[in-house]
């Protein structure tokens, strides 16, 4: 019976030595694998940061003269306009507005690079506070639109102040800009998920195509023409950007002619904030 044991046991090392060399070189392709990982991640990272420090060095430093290009084309304009020849007033405008939206690209592009770049220090936010100030900035759109905004109660945040702010004034912002024939209607409100709060900003406005979802939000990408709606297309990139270095994500629900819904996600504080009954806000919201 020991001999048997022994041969047993003989057999069963004998069978985990012959594994051993596999098992060897599979944990150092596990181990090559992650260390290239590793090095495409920081790879990746210090990419976007070269990128981010062009696109901030780039835009800030051709405002100055993008700044005197737009200066003397509009003196050009007010000097010489209806002085010569019809062509030449042609050629004044368009010099005149290319600079001007060349300008707006420039100052946008900074604003999006300047994301995440301003080193103040994430605390404690009422959302509730943040979104009064942010209609408060939106006041004459509201009043020019005739905008209905319906806010529910909303939590206490650890988060950047100006950044959450420019995220909430630039999706109500779209909401109030991008409507029907009917006027719009805005709702505003926030539940708990889990380890965050998600907050929805719903309107009823032109709606967006399933195949467009993926592609909005890509910095001066625009679904419709300048002539239709002002704006380079950055707004939605901005708040991608505010989000996703707060550790969320955003996404939106859409049915064209019928409205969109804007969805995104922040760490939510321990505890569970209290909710109330949504209130209705006018033209007059504060």
């Amino acid at each position: 019976m020991e001999c048997i044991k022994q041969g047993a046991s003989d057999y069963v090392l004998k069978d985990q030595l012959l594994r051993l060399p596999e098992a060897v070189r599979r944990a150092v392709r596990e181990r090559q694998l992650r260390e290239e990982h590793r090095k495409l991640l920081d790879d990746l990272a210090r990419s976007n940061r070269d990128l981010e420090q062009f696109a901030y060095v780039a835009s800030h430093d051709l405002q100055e003269p993008l700044r005197m290009v737009a200066a003397y084309t509009q003196l050009l304009a007010e000097r010489y306009q209806g002085k010569l020849d019809e062509n030449a007033d042609k050629y004044i405008h368009y010099a005149v507005d290319g600079a001007t939206r060349m300008q707006r690209l420039v100052q946008d592009l900074l604003a999006f690079s300047r994301v995440g770049r301003k080193g103040a220090e994430r605390c404690k936010v009422d959302c509730n506070a943040i979104l009064a100030t942010a209609l408060q900035n939106l006041q004459a759109s509201i009043e020019e639109s005739g905008s209905r905004i319906e806010r529910g109660e909303l939590p206490t945040i650890t988060a950047e102040t100006s950044e959450l702010l420019q995220l909430f004034q630039n999706l109500i912002g779209n909401a109030i800009k991008f409507r029907g024939s009917d006027a719009p209607v805005v709702r505003i409100a926030a539940e708990r998920a889990g380890r965050e709060w998600v907050f929805s900003i719903a309107d009823n406005g032109l709606g967006i195509a399933p195949e467009h979802f993926e592609t909005i939000s890509v910095i001066f990408k625009r679904l419709h023409t300048r002539s239709e709606y002002p704006g380079n297309g950055i707004g939605l990139s901005i708040c991608k950007k505010i989000v996703e270095q707060q550790g969320g994500r955003i996404w939106v629900e859409s049915v064209p002619g019928k409205g969109s819904t804007f969805r995104f996600s922040l760490l939510a504080q321990d505890g569970r904030a209290e909710r109330k009954d949504k209130q209705h806000v006018g033209s007059r919201a504060s």
